[in-house]
């Protein structure tokens, strides 16, 4: 394991990183955002269904 090849590659990725412009980001935002409605819907709705059902907690 060579060291100055692992930090000349993490300087080459630093280098073409960029910032996101505000569309993007505030895409990236909704999208995530979203998903995570999504699941947390999905949890609601299934302990929702194991409290009405027999057997339930």
């Amino acid at each position: 394991m060579e060291v100055p090849f692992d930090l000349a590659s993490y300087v080459r990725v630093l280098k073409l990183a960029s910032t996101p412009s505000w569309e993007e980001f505030s895409q990236i935002s909704k999208v995530a955002g979203a998903g995570i409605l999504l699941v947390g819907l999905l949890g609601f709705l299934i302990f929702v269904l194991m409290s009405v059902l027999p057997g339930g907690a």
